[in-house]
């Protein structure tokens, strides 16, 4: 994480919309970013809503968050804006490897008493009402390819955040299993140590990180 570290956008729902893309009728991922200080707390950023509860939501995925870095990129690729919100984040950061983040690191956003503390869980997996929501050719594939999926975080501490917060990383596992080894192409010797690490109790795994880890660990691990 780099020096200056900070979020720059926080996101809620703006509309809710008709998904036919989706397992549910309507969306939430129309989210757009707030000015003002907004609270967060175990199930999520007040003012924020989700539609499908069977895939999203939870308190494992309480806060989805990207990087400002990586939007600028698909900006480029898409030759379009990508602002804060249209991947339904919830929150923008800079400074912050996302991609790069450990399972289970943990970040403070903000100072003082009021600080947010959460802990990143998992990759954001793309499905059809995201591809839907950006109308570009093969999305999914294209997004998955990248390999910048976004991170979903979890809340340790509840607070109060704006844009312009710092990020501060205040607790780093040290197993080196990062969002993007366990994006959809993980390996099955990343994922067993994953499952060896929260099989110590040293590591909360969300329910379905834990039930994707068991699946690919139990393949043929050709690279070994």
């Amino acid at each position: 994480m780099s020096e200056g570290a900070c979020i720059t956008a926080v996101c809620v729902v703006h509309e809710i919309r008709p998904d036919p893309f989706g397992p549910e009728p309507y969306t939430a991922i129309d989210k757009r970013a707030v000015s003002g200080r907004v609270e967060v707390g175990p199930l999520g950023v007040s003012g924020d809503t989700q539609c499908d509860r069977l895939h999203h939501r939870g308190i494992y995925q309480a806060v989805y968050a990207y990087a400002d870095e990586d939007a600028a990129w698909w900006a480029r690729e898409l030759d379009r804006e990508v602002p804060p919100g249209l991947f339904g984040d919830n929150v923008r950061t800079r400074g912050v490897d996302v991609t790069g983040a450990e399972i289970g690191e943990r970040w403070r956003i903000g100072d003082g008493n009021g600080a947010l503390v959460v802990e990143v869980t998992s990759p954001r997996i793309p499905c059809r009402t995201f591809a839907g929501r950006m109308g570009e050719e093969r999305w999914i594939k294209r997004f998955t390819d990248h390999g910048a999926p976004g991170a979903y975080l979890r809340v340790i501490e509840p607070g109060d955040i704006a844009a312009g917060d710092p990020v501060e990383v205040v607790h780093r596992p040290g197993h080196g299993i990062t969002v993007g080894d366990v994006f959809l192409r993980a390996e099955p010797r990343v994922m067993r140590r994953l499952l060896d690490v929260a099989y110590s109790d040293s590591l909360d795994l969300s329910p379905a990180l834990r039930s994707y880890a068991v699946k690919v660990a139990a393949q043929n691990d050709r690279s070994a």
